[in-house]
């Protein structure tokens, strides 16, 4: 039974960093498409990261690039998200998935309804 486990979220100041974190179980990372989401004001899941599951490379949200840094650690089946230089309109819930073979199509992330397995989800709050 596949399982991810979030860690690392909280409170930080404008400017800030945070690394999330997402152990998963009953699965090998190097097999599944992997994405980090966060939830908008409007309760939609926008993708903000995620890896392809055929050649491993990375895609970003332009929202993020250059801020956020994904990354994998397959010995410890985790995977990251490092945030840098934190925004208010950072705030929200993030969560991380993965999906058996999922790669990325067009150079854009895929939709959350592409993944079956998520994490429980980690606030992140940004605040003075």
């Amino acid at each position: 039974q596949v399982q991810l486990v979030e860690s690392g979220g909280g409170s930080v100041q404008p400017g800030g960093s945070l690394r999330l974190s997402c152990l998963a179980s009953g699965m090998k990372l190097e097999d599944y498409g992997l994405g980090w989401f966060r939830e908008t004001p409007e309760k939609k899941l926008q993708e903000i990261a995620c890896i392809d599951s055929r050649d491993g490379r990375i895609y970003y949200d332009y929202s993020v690039k250059g801020r956020f840094t994904m990354t994998t650690d397959n010995a410890k089946n985790m995977f990251f998200l490092d945030m840098n230089n934190l925004r208010r309109d950072d705030t929200a819930v993030y969560f991380c998935a993965a999906e058996v073979g999922l790669g990325v199509v067009s150079g854009s992330c895929p939709r959350d309804w592409s993944y079956d397995e998520w994490g429980q989800g980690t606030q992140v709050t940004v605040s003075s």
